[in-house]
Order: C-alpha cells, then sequence, then structure tokens
C-alpha cells in the first residue's frame, strides 16, 4: 500500500534508516530491511510506483528492454513485449510494494542530508524531517540529464531535447535530425526516428564499439569490474553499457546496412540552422536530440561532504568510505538491474553491523568530510 504525505513538520521523526528512492534498488534495500526487522522509511519523489521507468518514452516496450532482473522474493511473469516499459514495469513495482507492504511515502522530495545531533542524520524533505541512524541513497540518474556544452548552441533556432524528454518518433516526422550520443538509447532513438523523418544523422564523440555474440555471466563481472575500479578511486561512475559495447540483433544490423547508423565525429560547432565541422562540411537540422547519458542525482547529500577531488563519491561495496552511514545502491557498479538488487542486500547487512556496533556501545566509525 502506497501511503499519502504527512504535512511538513519541524521537528524530526526518529527512525533506524531512510531510504531515498524507489526504483529497483530503493525496493530491493527496503525488502531486505523489512526482512531484517530494521525500522525504516522509503521516501520517493516520483508521483506513482514505477521509479524512472515510469517517465519512458511509449515507445519503448518491454521487449526492447535489455534485461529486467526480478526483484528479490517476486518474479516479474508473464509480461507483453509489445507493451510499453513503463506500463509493465510501473504495474511490477506498485504490486511489489502491496505484496511486501513497503509503504512507500510519495511523492517526497529529499533537499538535504546534513549531520544531525548525536551523531544522526539530519534528512530534510518536503515532508518534514527525519533524524536517521543511516541513509540508504537509491536516486538513480534521471534526474540529472547531462547536457553537453558546444559554441554556438544557444543561437540553433530549430528545437532541442534530451533523451529524458523524449516523446517517441512521431513528433520529428518531416523532421531533419541530428542525435548525439554513443549509447543504446541513441541507437534506439535513431532506429524509431529514421522510420519518420526527412533525415538523420548520428554523431558521437568516439567510434561506437558493436557487441557480437552471447553477454554472459562472466563478461558481466568483468564489465562491472571496470565501473568499480572508478567508483573505488574517488571518480564519476560510468554505466555498465560504455563498457560494454553497443549488442548487435537483427534491427541493429539493418541499421548499419542502411546508412542510418553511419556515425560521423562529433561537429565543432552549432549554427542558426544546424551543425557544422572544423573540415567545412555542414548539416542543416530541425532538432538536436541529445542521447547524452545521465549523471548520479545525489547532490542533496553535498552538506557531507562525500565527494572526492576526482569529483565522484568514492565506494567500497555500497559503503561511501566518508562516512559509513551512507550507502549508495544503483551507484556505479551496481547501476544495473541485477546490481540493484545485490547491492540492496549488501546496504542491509552493513547497516545491521553498524546498528549492532551502536547498540553494543562500540565505537562507531567517524565520518571524515573531503576537505
Amino acid at each position: 500500500m502506497t501511503r499519502g504525505v504527512d504535512e511538513a513538520v519541524d521537528v524530526p521523526v526518529d527512525v533506524d534508516v531512510v531510504v531515498v528512492g524507489a526504483g529497483q534498488a530503493g525496493l530491493s534495500s527496503a525488502y531486505h530491511l523489512t526482512r531484517a526487522g530494521i525500522g525504516h522509511v522509503v521516501l520517493d519523489h516520483a508521483p506513482r510506483p514505477g521509479g524512472a521507468w515510469q517517465f519512458r518514452w511509449p515507445s519503448l516496450t518491454y521487449g526492447k528492454v535489455h534485461g529486467m532482473h526480478a526483484l528479490p522474493g517476486m518474479e516479474l511473469v508473464d509480461a507483453d513485449p509489445l507493451r510499453p516499459s513503463s506500463q509493465v514495469i510501473g504495474e511490477y513495482f506498485a504490486a511489489y510494494e502491496d505484496r511486501f507492504d513497503l509503504r512507500v511515502r510519495r511523492p517526497v522530495d529529499v533537499s538535504a542530508v546534513r549531520e544531525g545531533d548525536a551523531g544522526r542524520l539530519r534528512v530534510e524533505t518536503s515532508a518534514g524531517i527525519w533524524s536517521a541512524r543511516a541513509l540508504v541513497n537509491a536516486t538513480g540518474t534521471w534526474d540529472r540529464p547531462f547536457w553537453p556544452r558546444y559554441p554556438g548552441q544557444e543561437t540553433f533556432r530549430g528545437r532541442q531535447l534530451h533523451t529524458a524528454n523524449y516523446p517517441g518518433p512521431q513528433e520529428f516526422a518531416g523532421a531533419r535530425v541530428i542525435v548525439v550520443g554513443g549509447g543504446t538509447s541513441a541507437v534506439q532513438h535513431l532506429l524509431e526516428i529514421a522510420e519518420v523523418a526527412a533525415g538523420t544523422t548520428w554523431v558521437t564523440r568516439r567510434p561506437p564499439v558493436f557487441r557480437e555474440g552471447s553477454f554472459g555471466e562472466a563478461e558481466g563481472r568483468a564489465a562491472v569490474a571496470l565501473v568499480d575500479e572508478r567508483v573505488r578511486r574517488g571518480l564519476p561512475p560510468q554505466s555498465v553499457v560504455s563498457v560494454t559495447g553497443l549488442p548487435l540483433n537483427d534491427a541493429v544490423r539493418a541499421g548499419l546496412a542502411s546508412g542510418v547508423l553511419a556515425r560521423r565525429p562529433v561537429f565543432d560547432r552549432i549554427t542558426a540552422t544546424g551543425a557544422a565541422w572544423a573540415d567545412g562540411s555542414r548539416v542543416d537540422a530541425d532538432v538536436i536530440l541529445w542521447a547524452t547519458g545521465f549523471r548520479a542525482a545525489v547532490d542533496h547529500l553535498a552538506p557531507l561532504r562525500l565527494r572526492e577531488p576526482g569529483g565522484g563519491i568514492r565506494v567500497e561495496g555500497t559503503r561511501a568510505v566518508r562516512d559509513e552511514r551512507i550507502h549508495l545502491v544503483g551507484y556505479g557498479p551496481s547501476a544495473s538491474t541485477i546490481g540493484a538488487n545485490r547491492a540492496g542486500g549488501a546496504a542491509v547487512r552493513e547497516i545491521r553491523r553498524l546498528l549492532a556496533l551502536e547498540r553494543a556501545g562500540a565505537p562507531v566509525p567517524v565520518p571524515v568530510p573531503a576537505a
């Protein structure tokens, strides 16, 4: 059951753990916290169940999703591959919340997490203040679309939009479209838009790498290890997809053969009517679609000063190295659906250890804020 938002109050409400976000990682964490008997609250800023999936474009059907690992304790069965993934996964998440009585509070915006009293965390939200012993951050990336900057960008007279606002191909009928980005979203957008557009141009910073053959458990572990290495060094995380390459399927092969997926290097500047390259070539466009990815939505953690000089939050497992009370799930190597599940369980095991130390009167590690 999903409960409504309490009216905002100034007096903090004590709770053992606050979970921020109710996507795959947040629901997995709430499931494990419930099983462990640890008091918690789940805060989600979205209007309904479904995490970031509820905002996906209608043409992204469930059959096009690159694998959806079931949440712990409840399989996703008999999903129609032709239905929008936003509907399929939204309904699945809603049923999951009801099945395990997770009682997500929404919509609640978390504005800041600060040092509180007596070694607790102060979690400030649109629905009041919570005082917590630990926090599981499961906010993902959808709320922080990355818009790169290029000379002349402000002069473009056409439309610019990001994957986060992609409405589906129908709005590009008869338009000349430049798609910027080298990930799976860019490829999916191009293949759809090319069927209705007057013309498409694909530009990327680096040549795309297409992956032949199967992608098994060993390959997955190797890819996750590369992402994990960046997080351990305190660098901003890359997506797992960024190190796996783009999967080849029949639609992608057709796009390569037809020239739709003929890639150009990224332009040098944007003009009023399109884009221009240093070699003098130009492309006219009505729309520039930025399929340029997302960044971790962790600004609300800024008061705790967790970032390293490299710009990221250094994490061991799920635990923030600078503050053991903070666990990041669905971050870096745990950003995949299966990784988010595992991270939820791992975070709860660490939190149980932290709470046991506190109950035993043992010294709890002191936060080490960045300089």
